[in-house]
């Protein structure tokens, strides 16, 4: 029992780190297209967002919303740490 339940913590860890890949490599998209969008800051994403919205709200909006979403990785990494260092005291008893 105690042998399954270790590749299962460790499975767990596993799935965490390629969770936490992926969630950077959306991170690092939405950085490139928060640069190209607020480079060029076309009209057509006014009207996406609505009327009487302005670019700076819009950067904040946005900015706030990277700042929650690097707060949930952030969160999420330190379970899958802890997950990883608990699958390896589990393989050693």
């Amino acid at each position: 029992m105690d042998e399954i339940f270790t590749r299962k913590v460790r499975s767990a860890a596993v799935a965490g780190w390629w969770t936490l890949l992926i969630a950077y490599c959306i991170l690092l998209i939405q950085w490139l297209a928060y640069v190209l969008i607020m480079s060029r800051q076309p009209a057509g994403v006014l009207c996406i967002w609505g009327a009487g919205v302005t670019w700076p709200e819009i950067r904040t909006i946005w900015l706030w919303g990277m700042v929650a979403y690097k707060l949930g990785v952030g969160m999420m990494l330190f379970v899958v740490i802890w997950l990883t260092l608990w699958a390896r005291q589990l393989a050693k008893k």
